[in-house]
Parts: C-alpha cells; sequence; structure tokens
C-alpha cells in the first residue's frame, strides 16, 4: 500500500490552507517553503456561525423545506399516476409548468433570509407560488377552470417578490 487513505486529502495545498485558517485572534504560525517558521498576526477573524440570519426570517427556511417535500410528492404523483392517466395534453402540460415553478420558487425561497427585506420577498414568494402553483394544480388536477382567473395575480407576486429580493 503506498500509504494512508487519507494522504492525498493532507498533501492538497486547499486542505493545507483551510487547515492553517484560525479560529480567533491570535498568532498564526505556519512554515515557509524552506521550512523557517513564519508567524503573522490575525487581524479579521471570520465568525464560525458565518451566516447570521434572524430567527424570523430562519422561518422561511423551514417553509421552502415543506414546500420542496410538496413539490417532490406532487412530482411523483405526476410521473407515476398523473402522466399515465388519459387526460388532455394541455392539463399535462400545466401540471408540469406549476410543478417547476413550485420547485424553482421552493429554492428561491432559501435565498429570502439573505436579502435585504426578508419579511416582504418571502410573504410574496410565499402567497405568489400557492396562487400561482396551487391554481395550475387545480386546473391540471380537475379540468375545472374556476380558479384560473387567479393564476396571473400568483405570477405578478413572484414578479414582485423576485424585485423585492432584488433591492
Amino acid at each position: 500500500m503506498v500509504g494512508d487513505n487519507y494522504s492525498w486529502l493532507w498533501n492538497n495545498p486547499l486542505t493545507r490552507e483551510v487547515a492553517r485558517c484560525p479560529k480567533r485572534v491570535g498568532d498564526l504560525i505556519w512554515s515557509d517553503k524552506r521550512g523557517h517558521q513564519v508567524v503573522e498576526k490575525v487581524v479579521e477573524v471570520i465568525p464560525t456561525d458565518m451566516l447570521n440570519i434572524p430567527s424570523y426570517a430562519r422561518w422561511f427556511v423551514r417553509v421552502a423545506g415543506i414546500s420542496g417535500a410538496a413539490a417532490v410528492a406532487l412530482s411523483a404523483y405526476g410521473a407515476h399516476v398523473f402522466y399515465r392517466r388519459e387526460y388532455p395534453e394541455e392539463l399535462k402540460q400545466v401540471y408540469e409548468t406549476a410543478n417547476r415553478f413550485h420547485f424553482l420558487h421552493t429554492l428561491a425561497l432559501l435565498g429570502v433570509p439573505l436579502c435585504k427585506r426578508p419579511k416582504l420577498a418571502g410573504a410574496l414568494m410565499i402567497t405568489g407560488t400557492a396562487i400561482f402553483c396551487g391554481t395550475c394544480y387545480f386546473y391540471a388536477l380537475t379540468g375545472s377552470k374556476n380558479v384560473r382567473q387567479y393564476t396571473p395575480y400568483g405570477g405578478m407576486m413572484l414578479i414582485i417578490g423576485w424585485l423585492a429580493m432584488a433591492l
């Protein structure tokens, strides 16, 4: 055997760089290429908790988790049940669009705590996803056009939610 299983990890320059990162203010001691010890004073420290997300914004991450689970479940239902039935092609396309938007905006919801106005952006994203995707799912599953009139409102909320994240 050439060496232990972890020698490749330690001999990687990136691993060594990460390993020498200080965890607190103090001296950073390392060796240069000639074997001489070099002492550097650490001025800036990266906190161990790199994302200081307020507690009210963490709620959006939890909602994204639930929404993601729902999107996966609806995708599985679509693949194993809905698409195999004899429905018009238009309804299958609407279902696919709803599921794609559901996934995309669930992922976008994960970024909400990092924006400047997480309450506004998150509320718009959640409401817009519920209205847009919900009405599309309802139409695709039932064929009833009763709620299709509300789909554009959900789409507008999603657009405004994206803009709220950007501003």
